[in-house]
């Protein structure tokens, strides 16, 4: 006799969530799903969503089950939706299939449906368990969880510095500060982002192509933010295959610049600004009327310390490398603090050796 596993299965929950990582940086502005249906201990269907507008992962899921879904149990990395938007409500799939539990990892964080999903199941009798590995289904989803509630993305700043804490030497040479798997790690980062932003001065100076450069990786929308568009004219990142580019800039820049990168392609953000400085608070909510729910910023010194200053940053994630130059370009530019105790303060979230490098992450303290 077949003895029905415990449950909520751990192992299932944990595959669910591989499956999820699938679709990191392709799904947006929806959340990256993955979904398991077991029956008798074994796998009978799975699947993960793939992009807005296409099948969720529960759909995915119970498609490849077929008919061996009825009496089984779902894990899902999200509480399953219960209302339209593009596709249909996935309660309604999941009662017409038959299921007999769910377990989901975590609540959507959507104030406006949180709960309902599962409230909807257990309403229809199904035995409903929330919570296993909540955390990293939170930590795939972080982008998500910030844009449903605030419109804005989750930003990460990734700096690569030397040991005393430069970006470059005093000539701009960076090629480079940190080693191989450590810049495979910021590829891998990019094919998980929404978007990818450098400042005006980085996009000229260094003519970055802002791709991924993984296997099977999903290139990220590409942000330039300047005062200059004109001058990206020339650049790699408006004349080489990738992600959709973004121009932001303020809204006093002269039309006739602005054609020149709109007639290349790009989408432009024409934001407000004083002293025709942008607010990163505007910039921000751009990007997230845009449906950008994860920023990558890779770039410069002022990019990065216009975000820091104006606290737009979420996670710091810094590489550093074994070696030393002595008089070079900062990190970290454009803004000081007058005291150590009016410094930003840094929580260590993990430090972690990348082939020869340290990578440090940090977050904001709460004030």
């Amino acid at each position: 006799m077949t003895t029905r596993p415990e449950f909520p299965g751990i192992g299932f929950m944990r595959r669910a969530l591989r499956l999820a990582r699938k679709g990191a940086g392709r799904t947006a502005p929806n959340p990256a799903v993955g979904a398991v249906v077991v029956r008798g201990g074994r796998v009978v269907g799975e699947g993960y969503h793939h992009g807005a507008g296409l099948p969720h992962a529960e759909i995915e899921a119970l498609r490849v089950a077929g008919g061996a879904a009825r009496g089984a149990d779902l894990y899902v990395t999200l509480e399953p939706c219960d209302h339209r938007g593009r596709t249909g409500p996935c309660t309604a799939a999941i009662l017409a299939a038959g299921i007999a539990r769910v377990s989901y990892a975590m609540e959507d964080p959507n104030p406006a449906v949180s709960g309902r999903g599962a409230g909807r199941l257990r309403d229809a009798g199904l035995v409903v368990h929330r919570g296993p590995m909540e955390a990293e289904a939170r930590e795939l989803n972080r982008g998500f969880c910030r844009w449903v509630v605030s419109g804005k993305p989750f930003v990460t700043l990734k700096l690569a510095v030397s040991l005393d804490g430069q970006i470059a030497t005093a000539a701009g040479d960076s090629r480079w500060i940190t080693g191989e798997a450590a810049r495979r790690r910021v590829h891998r980062m990019r094919s998980e982002a929404d978007a990818v932003l450098v400042g005006g001065e980085t996009a000229r100076r260094d003519d970055p192509l802002l791709t991924a450069r993984v296997p099977g990786g999903h290139d990220p929308r590409r942000v330039i933010l300047t005062s200059r568009p004109a001058e990206l004219a020339r650049g790699k990142v408006l004349r080489d295959p990738g992600g959709q580019v973004i121009v932001a800039c303020p809204k006093g820049v002269p039309e006739r610049d602005v054609r020149v990168v709109r007639d290349a392609g790009a989408v432009v953000l024409r934001l407000p600004a004083r002293g025709g400085a942008v607010r990163a608070r505007d910039f921000l909510d751009a990007l997230g009327a845009e449906g950008v729910t994860s920023l990558l910023v890779e770039g410069g010194a002022r990019t990065a310390g216009w975000l820091a200053s104006e606290d737009a940053v979420d996670r710091y994630v810094v590489c550093v490398g074994p070696l030393l130059l002595g008089e070079g370009i900062r990190a970290v530019a454009g803004w000081a603090s007058r005291t150590v105790f009016a410094g930003k303060r840094l929580a260590f979230t993990s430090v972690r050796r990348v082939g020869t490098d340290i990578e440090i992450t940090a977050e904001p303290v709460p004030a």
